[in-house]
């Protein structure tokens, strides 16, 4: 591996540990009401934390019934508390955009003061899925947009603010399939005396709505697959010929599908050492043809098989085949058409916050609905395009002679 990969990864470890620091004391939430500065008077602190108390009991009922159902983070309740604070006048979407914004017209008209240099203000709440949800409280003034981010969280009961500080937002863009897209940095004391600056994000909220149909087919098909640590969904591929389609990643997926629970091949604790399992042929078999019309001889062809114990070699990924969380992009389907042999062919948008787009590229899915309640993916198939950005957050796994560089030497 070469060094810029090398520091690359040693950067991402780095990021990872202060973001886990930082974790128990920021979020993803924000203020609806603009934040009381030195220069406030009195009275206006006072009515500023009488509006903040509103909000940590506006959705208060939602929470407890939730966490005593055991269903705290499903999309039932996420769409509940959406809906809870379109009820009382705010903009509000789940953080991953699997519920249409709740006054979108509001947001949609900052936009527009933005782009026309004019003078606004606009709250924006964002519902996470740990137990907590974000509320920008922005302003724009000749085209900038700044403002406050405060995080609000559920625990034991108990709904509060944990975080809050001023926010800057250095880039700003509302897209033309009706995505927000923004970047932005904030500090808080708490945050500063773990990190000694600011903390950053990027964000993709979805303002116009979409088909319901397509929600649920995104969900069902391409959510479970996405674009982490496989390259399924990155190139043509079809079940007459399914060219450089990685099966060991489509394992390492497909197995949680079938059983409910990760894969046990992991790597051992000493990241110096590379781990090789032998999966029996009856495990690894049954878990790739759950998902794909594959035949044994095509498995065995483009894995590493071992007729005389019957197993796959096996090599679960390593410390120098990890990818970076912050740049996967999520997939939105944006159309679907139902063919006469029973398949779907599903259009997808690859959305990338890390990357300042709604669109990487698209592609073509084809499944095939099993009447089990399963389903098999026929093929994929990227539509060519001029503005197509590159899948640059994707690390192939170690070849043979890569593997054995790294960690031959130390079997």
């Amino acid at each position: 591996m070469g060094k810029t990969k090398r520091r690359k990864l040693h950067r991402y470890i780095f990021a990872v540990y202060m973001i886990l620091l930082a974790l128990g004391i920021s979020g993803c939430g924000s203020d609806g009401e603009t934040a009381a500065t030195d220069g406030q008077q009195a009275g206006e602190t006072v009515q500023m934390e009488e509006k903040e108390d509103i909000l940590t009991t506006l959705c208060l009922d939602i929470y407890e019934k939730a966490d005593r159902e055991g269903c705290l983070n499903e999309l039932d309740t996420i769409r509940q508390l959406v809906d809870r604070f379109g009820e009382n006048g705010y903009a509000a979407v789940d953080a991953q955009n699997q519920v249409d914004m709740v006054c979108p017209e509001q947001v949609a008209a900052f936009c527009e003061k933005v782009e026309a240099k004019e003078e606004a203000e606009a709250t924006i709440v964002a519902v996470t899925w740990q137990n907590s949800f974000i509320k920008y409280d922005l302003q724009t003034t000749e085209g900038k947009v700044s403002g406050t981010r405060s995080y609000y969280h559920y625990s034991d009961s108990h709904l509060e603010q944990t975080d809050f500080g001023d926010y800057t937002v250095s880039s700003w863009m509302y897209t033309e399939d009706g995505y927000l897209l923004f970047s932005g940095s904030w500090v808080s004391e708490e945050i500063y005396a773990f990190t000694m600056g600011n903390m950053g994000e990027n964000v993709a909220l979805r303002v116009a709505p979409l088909d319901e149909t397509c929600r649920e087919l995104n969900r069902k098909y391409i959510l479970p697959i996405s674009y982490k640590k496989n390259n399924m969904f990155l190139i043509d591929w079809s079940e007459e010929d399914f060219g450089e389609l990685d099966l060991y990643d489509l394992f390492d997926i497909l197995y949680t599908d079938q059983n409910g629970t990760s894969a046990p091949y992991t790597p051992a604790g000493d990241l110096s050492k590379g781990t090789v399992y032998e999966i029996p042929k009856e495990i690894f078999e049954s878990v790739i043809q759950s998902g794909l019309n594959i035949n044994v001889d095509m498995i065995r062809s483009k894995t590493v098989y071992h007729g005389d114990s019957e197993t796959y070699e096996y090599k679960p990924r390593g410390f120098y085949e990890r990818e970076y969380p912050e740049e996967h992009p999520f997939p939105e389907v944006t159309d679907y058409t139902e063919n006469n042999d029973g398949t779907l062919t599903l259009t997808v948008h690859a959305v990338s916050p890390y990357k300042w787009t709604s669109k990487v590229f698209a592609h073509e899915v084809v499944v095939r609905p099993l009447d089990n309640g399963g389903v098999q993916y026929v093929s994929n198939h990227v539509i060519p395009s001029e503005t197509n950005g590159e899948p640059t957050w994707y690390t192939p796994r170690l070849t043979a002679e890569e593997w054995d560089e790294i960690y031959g030497k130390n079997q």
